[in-house]
């Protein structure tokens, strides 16, 4: 009698153990809840630019929110759990997010982590002479690059949930077209410019790639990183140049505290001359969401027609 009773709990434990496995298996992957891929992303950019290939198969959760600077940010609590839950991760590389360098490696030998800029070739990247060494991170201010980085995400995709890879594929595509489009707007606006006043100051050296691509001299007050503190000496400098060339407009940047410009702009003044702040750009994080700035495309539009209207 004892063993009968021994079989039928051991049976009975066996099949609870089977539930719940099984339970445990069908809520941990990428099908588990919603039936989207959790993506957690860093910066608004690379938030816009997986929600535009992922469409409604993602469903994107960013760390960084609007005006935040991905420089000196760090990493919270909160940041850790959703890092932890997401299918897979996307993050922009090249120090951008300096201070969350490490949590990456150790996130990649746990889940999917990309770098988008990992498509782009070395000879393609810029290496400003005072940041030897290290390669300028804001790539998206590079039409033709930002389009890699949209082939990295479709990948990405593509690989962690391979059934949809062709709706991935077929949004990428689309979204590159647009890219295409964005790029030859670009192109036209700031033709209209006059050759000697494309001249582009802001309050750090995030346009490197903008100037390279559609022939404008940039010049910032801080290097490429805000992470590097300005000077007395930088100010001068940049005041210097303003007077020299005459330079009629400089433009703040909305995740870059204002007053480093304004430091330049009271500095010209007592030179005798005059120059306005020509409006504000979205360098490092896009504007709000809802608005005209809060996508990828429209940021780019905004910045390259403040940057006309105050020029040309």
């Amino acid at each position: 009698m004892f063993n009968l009773w021994l079989r039928y709990l051991l049976v009975l434990l066996g099949t609870c153990l089977l539930a719940v496995t099984g339970c445990a298996q069908k809520g941990s992957g990428p099908e588990a809840s919603s039936g989207k891929l959790k993506v957690t992303t860093t910066t608004t950019m690379i938030s816009d630019l997986v929600q535009q290939v992922g469409g409604d198969r993602v469903e994107v959760t960013g760390i960084m929110r609007p005006g935040v600077d991905p420089h000196l940010y760090k990493a919270t609590q909160s940041d850790m759990l959703n890092l932890k839950a997401a299918d897979l991760v996307f993050y922009n590389g090249l120090n951008l997010e300096g201070k969350m360098g490490d949590i990456f490696v150790r996130l990649s030998r746990q889940k999917p982590t990309f770098a988008i800029s990992e498509y782009i070739a070395e000879d393609q990247l810029r290496e400003p002479q005072e940041f030897a060494g290290h390669y300028d991170p804001h790539i998206w201010f590079d039409v033709s690059l930002w389009k890699k980085a949209a082939e990295r995400v479709r990948d990405g995709l593509s690989e962690v949930d391979p059934n949809h890879a062709d709706y991935y594929r077929q949004r990428a595509k689309n979204y590159l077209k647009q890219l295409d489009e964005l790029d030859a707007y670009i192109r036209q606006r700031l033709a209209a410019i006059p050759p000697e006043q494309r001249v582009l100051i802001t309050a750090h050296d995030a346009f490197g790639y903008l100037g390279r691509a559609y022939g404008i001299e940039v010049r910032g007050l801080q290097g490429i990183s805000t992470d590097t503190e300005y000077g007395l000496k930088d100010v001068q400098q940049l005041v210097d140049f303003i007077v020299q060339h005459w330079i009629k407009a400089v433009f703040v940047e909305s995740s870059v505290p204002h007053r480093s410009i304004q430091a330049v702009v009271e500095g010209a003044r007592k030179r005798g001359h005059e120059v306005k702040i020509g409006g504000e750009l979205y360098s490092d994080a896009l504007g709000d969401p809802g608005t005209p700035a809060g996508s990828y495309i429209g940021m780019f539009k905004h910045n390259v027609d403040t940057i006309v209207e105050a020029l040309k």
